[in-house]
């Protein structure tokens, strides 16, 4: 028998187990299933009437796209040998083009461009709406490069190799690496060398998560089922990886399992054999530099006399390390008001970027001549986000990005010498920024713990609770939401009138680790209360009422929408629910879910579902209560956060007889757009129902 019939077979018999536990809705998670996709289109087209009759909603399309598609905006690039390279979308390249030039042209108003591969004609000579996903490239020749392809936005995807000495494919007949669709991991050994996990067509490649379970070493120019095992990791795990780390031109091969989301086990391949590296499996290492390798603490070491704090950043020789001796040594830590958002590594310095009360603020340090280390702050206004995304074991100098929500983003270039920063290129302004300011507040939670927010709102703006007001949050995996510039929220929102509202409540990482384990597993609840408190401040402020005040979130944003909405239904008047986890009763078997257990539990454990099922939205629906009228949105190509927690929500919610708005995108994988046209419609959907819900 073949696997189609099986798999048939055991969807069947799911199903029937499922509807006798009382989900007559499972049938909606059939992805691509006839009688799913009809419901999806009638929702879809319901949806799609209601809002885009109302009016302005072409305008806020238009706006969107014309910042979407500006040509003024920054190209964000990073430097692969001699060259900078910048993926690239507008009107004339939907899909994107990736592209490259010269330092001395990039510091240009309006650089030359060289084509490297353009999506768009890729898509369109193959027939298939390719989605560009990244180009991995051979460090240090930088020469061979691993495309990765996906059809539709999905997290699946097809792996090519390609050349940038002649911009082209390497066939796999040319003995050219090449994967077929799937979540697969790679990484550069050297240039004819490949650490793989994927699809080895034995029956067990994949963990419990849907993510590759083997480590294998793949040659070059011998078939994948070839390559040598290295390491297998336990079925119930995230994942198991191997990869490279770099301290100047030397090379240590590691291979890591995820055993949950935040834990892991770290083996060094040294002549052909795993070495255990004896770390905390709650660390995180950070880089190989100057022969230490530095970790992150997730919670507090103890090592002989000493005491690391958690959330501390520490170091050891590699071969201390490796011969299982470690001798950690501190490098730096947060204190009660600050995190470590980044570390990055440039040849002859570390780089911190530091959170104080969710402000950026970066720290460049090296060892004086007493090997004692010495921080110099880089100098960046204190009041928004700063990001280094291209520095490199190769040179000191850097490219620092610096944006706060009124403050369009401005790429400055950093002198390794003298810190002194220039600014290479700024986006434009794209709305009137002079009439808002964006204010810092503290909200009290229930447990009396203070917590952040910030609102951006008009400088001569009422305090008389009558202000459409749109709160955003996430609070999960450690992710901070930091300020930041967005020209379409302050076209199609502040503009409108609107206040916008950023909510840094627990689970997320503003605060470090502590602040995110607060809010793990039994613990969830504090998130919740966090974000109610927030809105209850809005309130109390008078910056808006409940029937004003509307709340956005997507993935695990989107679980915190649909527990806010079920929990305190009588706070807002608005919920635009995206991409969301919502039935937690089975999101550890659908796709990726299984994954995130070490954030919110096991419910097939009883003790555990006892508090799960107190903040599962798909659980907590109640007949006899008044909820607003919630936007949901999903993708039918998002192969990450499975589109049938929405869908089995809002059928559910309609059995009751709630009223509910709905959209599915057919493309766009978990980000829920696959181009600019698709974000910019999908944006605008969520603009004009929250301006007809709030704008009363």
């Amino acid at each position: 028998m073949n696997k189609r019939i099986l798999l048939l077979g055991a969807a069947s018999l799911l199903a029937f187990n499922a509807v006798a536990q009382g989900d007559p809705f499972i049938w909606l998670e059939d992805v691509e299933g006839e009688k799913a996709l009809a419901w999806v289109k009638t929702q879809n087209d319901r949806s799609l009437a209601e809002l885009k009759a109302v009016p302005g909603y072409n305008a806020l399309v238009d706006n969107a796209l014309d910042i979407l598609n500006d040509k003024a905006r920054i190209p964000y690039a990073s430097r692969i040998g001699d060259h900078l390279y910048n993926f690239w979308k507008d009107e004339a390249n939907p899909r994107g083009i990736y592209r490259r030039t010269t330092m001395a042209e990039y510091v240009k108003d309006a650089p030359k461009w060289e084509t490297v591969l353009d999506i768009d004609a890729l898509g369109k000579s193959e027939g298939v709406n390719w989605v560009f996903k990244g180009m991995d490239c051979q460090y240090p020749k930088n020469i061979r490069c691993l495309v990765s392809l996906s059809r539709g936005g999905a997290d699946a995807v097809e792996i090519r190799e390609f050349d940038l000495s002649t911009l082209s494919f390497v066939p796999a007949d040319k003995q050219g690496f090449f994967l077929p669709e799937a979540k697969s991991s790679t990484s550069w050994i050297d240039e004819n060398t490949l650490f793989v996990g994927t699809d080895f067509d034995e029956g067990d490649a994949w963990t419990d998560s849907g993510y590759p379970r083997k480590v294998k070493v793949w040659k070059r120019g011998t078939d994948l089922k070839d390559a040598k095992e290295i390491y297998a990791g336990n079925k119930a795990s995230v994942a198991a990886s191997g990869y490279v780390m770099w301290d100047d031109k030397t090379p240590l091969q590691l291979v890591s399992e995820a055993e949950t989301f935040y834990e892991a086990s770290y083996k060094a391949l040294l002549d052909g054999k795993l070495v255990e590296l004896p770390l905390p499996k709650d660390a995180e290492l950070k880089g190989f530099f100057k022969g230490d390798i530095f970790v992150e603490l997730k919670s507090k070491l103890e090592q002989g006399n000493n005491s690391f704090p958690q959330g501390a950043i520490v170091y050891t020789k590699a071969d201390k390390l490796l011969a299982g001796t470690p001798e950690f040594a501190l490098f730096v830590k947060p204190d009660a008001n600050s995190s470590i958002s980044q570390v990055t590594f440039s040849r002859n310095a570390v780089l911190v970027n530091w959170l104080e009360d969710v402000k950026s603020k970066l720290v460049r340090y090296h060892k004086d001549a007493k090997g004692q280390w010495q921080g110099e702050d880089v100098g960046f206004p204190s009041n928004g986000s700063i990001s280094v995304f291209d520095s490199s074991r190769d040179r000191d100098d850097l490219f620092v990005t610096y944006t706060s929500f009124l403050e369009p983003s401005t790429l400055y270039s950093v002198n390794a010498e003298t810190l002194k920063r220039d600014s290479l290129k700024a986006m434009p302004a794209q709305f009137d920024a002079s009439k808002f300011e964006a204010k810092q507040y503290f909200a009290t939670s229930k447990d009396g713990t203070k917590v952040p927010y910030f609102a951006v709102m008009a400088k001569d703006i009422k305090l008389d609770s009558t202000n459409p007001t749109l709160l955003y949050g996430y609070g999960g995996f450690e992710v901070s939401l930091r300020p930041f510039y967005s020209a379409t929220t302050g076209k199609n929102w502040l503009e409108q009138g609107g206040v916008y509202v950023l909510a840094n409540i627990r689970g997320g990482g503003e605060y470090g680790p502590g602040w995110h384990q607060a809010a793990l597993k039994e613990n969830r609840h504090k998130a919740y209360e966090d974000f109610e408190a927030i809105a209850e401040d809005l309130i109390k402020r008078k910056i808006t009422s409940p029937k004003h005040l509307g709340i956005q979130g997507g993935s695990n944003g989107g679980l915190l929408m649909g527990a806010a909405f079920t929990r305190r239904p009588d706070l807002y008047n608005a919920v635009v629910c995206q991409v969301p986890l919502l039935d937690m009763k089975r999101y550890n078997k659908l796709l990726a879910g299984a994954s995130w257990m070490g954030e919110y539990g096991n419910p097939d454990i009883a003790a555990e579902w006892d508090y799960i099922k107190t903040f599962s939205p798909y659980h907590n629906l109640k007949k006899d209560v008044e909820y607003p009228k919630v936007f949901f949105t999903t993708s039918t190509r998002d192969d990450r956060v499975h589109p049938g927690h929405a869908r089995k929500m809002v059928a559910k919610m309609e059995d009751m007889g709630i009223e509910v708005l709905y959209f599915e995108n057919m493309e766009g994988g978990h980000a829920g757009a696959a181009d600019n046209k698709q974000t910019a419609e999908l944006n605008s959907l969520a603009y004009a129902y929250l301006l007809k819900q709030l704008k009363l």
